[in-house]
């Protein structure tokens, strides 16, 4: 996303698009909408004063399937920023075996390069496209009888003795056949044509040091360097190869450093990483029992939080300005059983409200992705025709609802679990079938009623 793409995310248009997909809790989405516009916003500060502008990282607090993730998910996606969810209990105190937190900034590195790598790729495409015609008819032309180590062109086979190299006729005749080809694979002819091309064989084995990875060290880049790289010959269709040989011939044309440069410029100014169940590491007064990690997890992602530099097999990154926003459901423990310095890192904090019945039905129905619209497109590949009446969506909702409220509360989640019941028969038989299905309230209570009502069944299967 381009400078002039961020100006125009005010809060209110980053909080519309988010509501396209995330339904209530309009006190974090506001939340998330201003951390990310006062990001925009520092960009256009002086720089005496840029560097000390750091991001408010944010706290959130509410229970499972309410949209904690999807939040903080859908405003990276719509910000063009790197992101990386994590659990909090994934990590150890240093010393301990168990990853280590710096882990999170080189996650995110990673995805930060992908990230670019793909844009850079995507500005290249034509002249990639042109580089895998050319070796397309190379092959065509020559036959197959290239070598890896062989000439890299056509034209190439003309270049040695005098006696060896062929008249004028012939390399006319040679180059016309060669845009006859030309013509006929632009125009699609050849697609289903066999020819042999040379390909990176990708099948050698990783070299995987236990630890290393935590400390930034690729050992197959360091010890890759020291073998050669191996050339597979792979017979396969045009159409294939075109597919095989654009990525390889993309990425020819990038310049990596560049890449590498820009990516953590990104990662470091406009990076985010989501901290799941950040309420598993807290210090609950009056508990018994090994307390390895938890007091010590939150120490050690004190200074990453805060900023400092980390070591990466890309470079040094800084983590001042990286967004974090830690999120759990706090059922067991207070956002206070956190050591006072990590509560001080997430000066703001937002607490999502469990979802009502109401909810329930807008999730079935207002999202650009909603449920009901995604298995009402699975099944028409198949030729049947699915319809949600108002009172199945209703009963949907409701039935959802009421098992979170009996069983356990696990949000808008339920709702797939239910969906997924009523649609089980008909998701069996939609090859066999070509009908038009209406689901209303009756046909709702008819593949899950007597499930719904059983206390016991119900905790099982739904």
């Amino acid at each position: 996303m381009t400078r002039e793409e961020l100006d125009l995310l005010t809060p209110r248009r980053i909080v519309e698009e988010l509501d396209k997909y995330i339904i209530g809790q309009q006190v974090a989405k506001r939340a998330v909408a201003v951390a990310m516009r006062n990001r925009i916003r520092r960009q256009r500060l002086p720089e005496e004063m840029k560097k000390d502008v750091i991001p408010k990282n944010i706290l959130m607090m509410g229970p499972t399937g309410v949209g904690k993730t999807e939040i903080a998910r859908r405003l990276a996606e719509l910000t063009g920023s790197p992101f990386v969810k994590v659990e909090a209990t994934r990590f150890t105190e240093v010393g301990y075996v168990g990853k280590n937190v710096e882990s999170i900034i080189r996650e995110l590195v990673d995805v930060g390069i992908n990230m670019v790598k793909q844009e850079k790729i995507q500005e290249v495409e034509g002249k990639a496209s042109f580089q895998v015609e050319e070796r397309i008819l190379e092959s065509l032309v020559l036959g197959g009888q290239s070598k890896a180590n062989g000439p890299k062109n056509i034209f190439e086979l003309f270049q040695g003795t005098q006696q060896s190299r062929p008249s004028q006729e012939e390399i006319e005749r040679i180059r016309n056949r060669r845009e006859e080809y030309r013509e006929r694979l632009r125009s699609g002819d050849l697609e289903d044509l066999d020819i042999e091309i040379e390909l990176e064989d990708h099948s050698q084995p990783m070299i995987m040091i236990p630890g290393m990875e935590d400390m930034g060290i690729d050992m197959s880049g360091v010890l890759g360097g020291m073998v050669p790289k191996k050339v597979k010959r792979k017979k396969m269709r045009i159409g294939d190869a075109r597919r095989a040989l654009l990525p390889v011939e993309s990425e020819k044309l990038l310049d990596m450093d560049k890449v590498v440069s820009e990516a953590i410029e990104r990662v470091q100014n406009r990076g985010i990483v989501f901290i799941d169940e950040i309420d598993k590491i807290s210090f609950r007064s009056g508990s018994h029992g090994p307390d390895v990690s938890r007091e010590g997890v939150q120490r050690d992602l004190l200074p990453i939080i805060e900023g400092t530099t980390v070591t990466t097999k890309y470079g040094q990154v800084r983590t001042d300005y990286i967004l974090f926003i830690a999120a759990g459901a706090f059922h067991m423990a207070k956002p206070s059983d956190l050591i006072p310095e990590f509560q001080g890192r997430f000066p703001i904090r937002v607490e999502l409200s469990p979802l009502t019945e109401e909810d329930f039905l807008r999730i079935l129905t207002e999202p650009k992705n909603a449920i009901t619209r995604q298995y009402a497109a699975l099944l028409d590949t198949e030729g049947v025709k699915i319809t949600f009446s108002e009172d199945g969506l209703k009963e949907l909702a409701r039935v959802s609802h009421n098992l979170n409220e009996r069983i356990e509360n696990i949000g808008a989640r339920r709702l797939y679990t239910v969906v997924e019941k009523v649609l089980e028969e008909v998701s069996f038989q939609a090859p066999e079938i070509a009908v038009d299905i209406v689901i209303d309230r009756n046909y709702v209570d008819s593949k899950i009623g007597s499930i719904a009502a059983d206390e016991d069944l119900s905790a099982f299967i739904l």
